[in-house]
């Protein structure tokens, strides 16, 4: 059975390109059978014609139409156009984007296409027998192809662009590469062929067409004229062709520094005043040449070429400023030099050899520096000066002499003095006038051996300038010391010490230093020279040897021995000094060595000496008193306290006599009483004895003090009211009542109601003549009817 594919095209409207494309197309299809020679050879089968083999189907991208777009038809020789055969698409899009149509085979496209986002799709199609759904042939596999469009503009993915490039670069350097992409199908046409052109910075730039490299199109670009270029660069795709879509993006140029510009001074000629109190060091001018350049090419050096300063200034280069600073190297003087002239040159470190046409990098000025004068302190002739003066120097004596002078051109006079602070006892004394050091007060080499002045000498008419100088006063030594001991010696001897010999060796020290060194004399005293029991030997080196001179010695006999030594120092005059050393008699064993030395010096054998001894008594006894102190004060802390002690004198009522009788006058009056107003209503805590005969006064005190008098009691409350609403008052309360007279006075009763109980007949009637100021003494005291009491 022969059966055949046929692929029919649609007849819609194409370009010609297109069509030339299609028409290839068809042609490459193989033909993969053909037809046979007509039958009856002999000898020869019949060959079978396949069918013939399609597989590619073309359909444009971004059709707009409304229809559906027909891409093709499909047809099986087993279609007798009978309707018993169905078409049946499957794959990649089938019945979404692209749909057949059963009966006729027809391929349509539903939706527009987008070659970028899908290039083909892979479909099968298969013929059936509508009545079984058999399939009347072996499916088939087909691909529609989407055909590029010119429908993207080129694009500059990396843009905008920075690109750097030195400036004075020659034509053609190249700056930097701009690549632009083209989403369209570059094996199709030319939409995706794609040149550059530059739309802006030209003529100063340049771009390659094909390649998209930047260059420089002008030479000698020049940074400090300007340093920074923006480019505008398309790219357009259909090999720049009219209709076709164009990118651009921007690149920015900057043109990096190189050394072309060399350093030159705005001024020839500098000029700076510098005042002669200038330190040494200081900063006293800067210059700046100006370079174009920027960065490690503007970088310079400075240096002196000539002038008279060149020892008295230096100038170097502030590496953050680039500043020249002229510096100063030793001190100014007005009166000896008023002014300086140098000769300075700038040059750039950093040289470019390139560049050496355009002339030197390096530029000279002239610096004119003027002194300025400045009242200036005296100056010493000599900043330290060493005297020497001997220590037997009387008062006034002259020790030496300084010298100072004004610098200034007036040369105005000048005073001295002694810093105190250096002198604070005042050993010294300067004339302010000539600058004579004297002794002021007695000197002791063995106290102070140098002294250490500073000495000032200030301008008379301005004594706020003030120079210094250093005066060491050297003091000489004289012999003024005896030789002493040079420790306290613990000398001892045995009891079975034998004659001649060696218990101690003595040394001496003297605080006097003799230049040649110490030369000491010891021998006994005139006492002791006939002393049996001990000799001194001189060992001629600052020492000697103290010898037993007998054998023997017996605590019980003595139990110390004390030998006077002379010792005598070789000064002129020589000095002598007698020092006692004390021998005790010990117990000792065969080898010498001591174990006890007496009952009272048996701590002294152990290495402690008598003021040892004492210290430690004292540290006991005054632990003793201490520890009897502490145990008396516990013991009256614990003892009980007694019912007068328990007693708050403070929370009393304390009732005096008017007259006061003295300590037997007080009464107490428990305050809890006037706490609880019931209770001390029906209180009685006083009961004066009334006297068998009184006065009206005494008649008056008793009726006040009595415990049933309303009177007393209102008195007592309205107090004790006043104190409680009063915040000032005093935290405790108490209540004095002058009621009756009491015994006990030591200076006696002086009543006059206790004397008219007595034989006493002293009339006050008196009283009653002295006016109406005694009236009420002479009421109660007076005498009427006969000299009763009224």
């Amino acid at each position: 059975m022969r059966r055949f594919h046929r692929l029919i095209i649609s007849p819609f409207s194409l370009t010609s390109t297109e069509f030339t494309f299609l028409e290839s197309c068809c042609q490459a299809m193989t033909l993969s059978s053909v037809l046979l020679p007509p039958a009856g050879g002999r000898g020869e089968l019949p060959r079978r014609r396949r069918s013939w083999v399609w597989n590619q189907f073309f359909v444009l991208e971004e059709f707009t139409g409304d229809e559906p777009l027909y891409v093709g038809k499909l047809h099986s020789d087993m279609d007798k156009g009978d309707g018993r055969v169905k078409y049946v698409l499957s794959g990649e899009g089938a019945a979404s984007i692209f749909i057949i149509d059963e009966n006729t085979g027809d391929i349509h496209a539903t939706k527009r296409l987008d070659r970028e986002e899908q290039a083909y799709y892979t479909l099968r199609a298969q013929a059936r027998d509508r009545s079984t759904n058999l399939p009347v042939e072996p499916e088939s596999q087909f691909v529609i192809k989407v055909q590029d469009i010119n429908d993207n503009e080129p694009k500059f993915l990396d843009g905008p662009y920075s690109a750097r490039v030195a400036e004075m670069s020659p034509t053609g350097t190249s700056v930097v590469t701009v690549q632009a992409t083209d989403a369209d199908d570059p094996t199709y046409g030319n939409s995706a062929r794609v040149v550059y052109s530059i739309l802006q910075g030209q003529p100063y730039f340049s771009v390659e067409p094909k390649t998209g490299v930047v260059r420089t199109a002008l030479p000698d670009m020049d940074r400090e004229a300007r340093d920074q270029y923006l480019l505008v660069i398309q790219a357009k795709d259909m090999v720049g062709q009219m209709g076709g879509l164009s990118g651009t993006t921007s690149v920015t140029v900057t043109l990096t520094d190189v050394n072309d510009n060399p350093p030159h001074f705005s001024r020839k000629n500098y000029q700076f005043t510098v005042p002669e109190s200038a330190p040494v060091a200081a900063v006293v001018a800067k210059i700046k040449a100006l370079d174009l350049d920027m960065g490690s090419n503007a970088e310079m050096d400075y240096k002196i070429l000539d002038g008279d300063g060149l020892e008295t200034f230096q100038i170097t280069t502030d590496q953050d400023t680039q500043e020249g600073l002229v510096t100063l190297q030793k001190g100014l003087d007005f009166e000896t030099q008023s002014s300086y002239t140098l000769r300075v040159e700038a040059t750039n470190r950093h040289i470019d050899t390139r560049f050496l046409s355009l002339g030197p990098f390096s530029d000279t000025a002239t610096i004119r520096l003027l002194v300025e004068n400045v009242d200036e302190p005296p100056v010493f002739s000599s900043a330290v000066s060493r005297m020497a003066v001997s220590e037997e120097a009387r008062v006034g004596a002259t020790v030496g002499s300084v010298s100072a002078h004004d610098p200034d051109a007036a040369n105005r006079p000048v005073r001295f003095s002694i810093d105190r602070n250096t002198d604070l006892d005042r050993y010294f004394n300067i004339d302010s006038s000539s600058g004579v050091i004297s002794v002021a007060r007695p000197l002791d080499r063995e106290v102070n051996d140098l002294h250490n002045l500073t000495v000032l000498a200030s301008e008379s008419s301005n004594p706020s300038q003030v120079g210094k100088a250093l005066v060491l006063v050297s003091v000489t030594d004289i012999n003024d010391n005896a030789p002493t001991f040079a420790i306290d010696y613990e000398t001892f001897v045995c009891e079975n010490a034998k004659p001649g010999q060696v218990i101690e060796t003595v040394s001496a020290v003297d605080r006097d230093e003799p230049q040649g060194g110490h030369r000491f004399h010891f021998s006994l005293t005139t006492e002791a020279a006939g002393n049996q029991n001990f000799t001194l030997q001189d060992n001629e080196d600052n020492t000697a040897s103290v010898l037993t001179g007998r054998g023997g010695f017996r605590p019980g006999e003595r139990l110390v021995f004390l030998l006077p030594v002379l010792i005598s120092d070789g000064g002129s005059p020589a000095l002598s000094s007698t020092n006692t050393l004390s021998i005790r008699v010990c117990e000792c064993d065969r080898d010498g060595r001591r174990s006890s030395c007496g009952g009272a010096t048996l701590l002294l054998s152990a290495g402690l000496s008598t003021g040892a001894l004492i210290a430690i008594l004292a540290c006991v006894l005054t632990l003793l008193v201490l520890v009897l102190l502490i145990v008396a004060v516990r013991r009256r802390k614990t003892a009980p306290l007694t019912a007068d002690d328990e007693r708050d004198v403070r929370e009393n009522i304390v009732c005096y006599d008017d007259e006061g009788g003295g300590e037997e006058d007080t009464e107490a009056f428990d305050m809890v009483t006037l706490r609880n107003l019931h209770t001390a209503r029906n209180r009685r805590d006083v009961t004066p004895e009334a006297p068998q005969r009184f006065s009206r006064a005494t008649a008056y005190r008793a009726a006040a003090s009595a415990p049933d008098s309303s009177l007393f009691w209102e008195f007592i409350w309205d107090r004790l009211r006043e104190a409680d609403s009063d915040p000032t008052a005093p935290p405790y309360d108490s209540l004095q009542t002058y009621a009756f007279e009491g015994g006990g006075s030591a200076a006696e009763s002086l009543s006059s109601p206790e004397s008219v109980t007595s034989d006493s007949e002293q009339s006050y009637d008196f009283l009653s003549e002295w006016g109406p100021r005694f009236k009420k003494l002479a009421d109660l005291y007076g005498q009427s009817d006969g000299g009763s009491a009224s």
